[in-house]
């Protein structure tokens, strides 16, 4: 998790990052990290901007495109995403089927870049693409009068089909924090570029603002329990890494065949408000164009929490094994370390290349995650963008 500089990481009790210049940065050279920062910056603000102009076909080709050149170019960050993926599926992979995820990891991140310029007015562009399955399911919970959660992975182009979602007629709030606010040593120049290519765009097709959480603000899950009270829809991840200092308040829930510490925070907010939780992900089909929005009927949330929270895990873990390359985790050793799903001697192997994450300024995680304590209950608030 990012923190606003070392002073407020200190002040939050947050665990602290050791900072990496960009220049050292595992398996990159200065000149080649300059060269992937430019061409980086030139798919975000021009090639994507008018490839989404383009027929659909033409310009998720285009996207593919560049999904291909960074698997090519970015090995470091390709060997991290293999060496991963076999870590934790392992015979579930067939020969050569972890060097194709990783490829396809790469082309999503692309396509989910053209996925939010076809955002543009009342998002018809991508309206024609995305088909929503389960509209019903979330029809009949908003009927109810307490509002619904969406709960998800970081998976899929989640942020750009809950926008499609909100154009529709459902008013949606999304749960989570956009890291380049946070991240220590970024120019105002850089927060403003990803403010205007990126939250610009997405938060335009939202009913509030992003609710950001940190540890130990109540005004949170008061935003929260408010959205859901006015009967609007609020999305939250539950997949992500808790802070060191809540591991004590984790759950241990099976996923993908280990046993991960994920904070149930999703099941007390419903349990305290009565709204009903279902589960929403979204598959991009083989064309990489066209893409399928499921959202499941209520998860029934009856018994322990830690019975309830699983159901919806087993749910991530379903989605994640059906379309693993989708899932945004697998190019962090230290997130996956974190959540419990690969062992400490990943983490500190590849600690140069997963603490940098967080110093790419158009890199992998775009929504952070935390959790907070309100009156004794401890509630986990993810969000659920991510981009290339």
């Amino acid at each position: 998790m990012e923190t606003v500089g070392e002073v407020a990481s200190k002040a939050a009790g947050l665990p602290r990052r050791r900072r990496v210049s960009r220049a050292g940065q595992a398996g990159t050279a200065p000149a080649g990290r300059l060269l992937w920062e430019a061409e980086n910056a030139a798919y975000w603000v021009g090639v994507a901007p008018l490839a989404a102009l383009l027929p659909a076909s033409l310009a998720y080709r285009i996207a593919c495109w560049r999904g291909d050149w960074s698997y090519r170019h970015r090995a470091g960050k390709r060997s991290e995403i293999v060496r991963n993926l076999r870590l934790i599926l392992g015979n579930e992979l067939g020969p050569g089927e972890a060097e194709r995820l990783a490829r396809d990891f790469f082309r999503f991140r692309a396509c989910h870049v053209i996925d939010v310029m076809r955002l543009r007015g009342r998002a018809r562009a991508l309206g024609k693409l995305v088909e929503i399955r389960g509209r019903e399911h979330l029809d009949a919970a908003m009927a109810g009068g307490k509002g619904a959660i969406l709960c998800s992975a970081h998976f899929g182009a989640l942020d750009s089909a809950f926008s499609l979602l909100h154009v529709s007629g459902f008013p949606l709030t999304s749960i989570g924090r956009f890291h380049w606010k946070y991240t220590p040593g970024l120019t105002p120049v850089e927060r403003r570029f990803c403010d205007l290519v990126w939250a610009r765009r997405v938060l335009r097709h939202r009913q509030r603002p992003n609710i950001e959480p940190w540890p130990g603000r109540v005004q949170v899950a008061v935003q929260a329990a408010s959205a859901l009270r006015a009967n609007e829809v609020v999305t939250i991840c539950s997949d992500a890494a808790p802070l060191d200092a809540e591991r004590t308040r984790t759950i241990e829930v099976p996923l993908l065949g280990r046993q991960a510490r994920l904070l149930p925070g999703v099941v007390t907010l419903a349990q305290l408000t009565g709204a009903p939780v279902l589960m929403a992900f979204v598959y991009r089909s083989a064309d990489y164009r066209h893409q399928v929005l499921e959202i499941s009927p209520p998860v029934p949330l009856h018994g322990e929490t830690a019975n309830a929270f699983g159901r919806c895990v087993a749910a991530m873990d379903a989605a994640i094994r059906t379309s693993p390359a989708q899932w945004i985790f697998w190019h962090s050793t230290d997130d996956l370390t974190s959540l419990g799903l690969l062992p400490a001697s990943s983490h500190n192997s590849s600690s140069n290349a997963s603490h940098t994450r967080h110093r790419n300024w158009l890199g992998m995680s775009v929504v952070d995650s935390n959790s907070l304590a309100l009156d004794g209950v401890e509630r986990g608030y993810p969000g659920c963008a991510d981009v290339p």
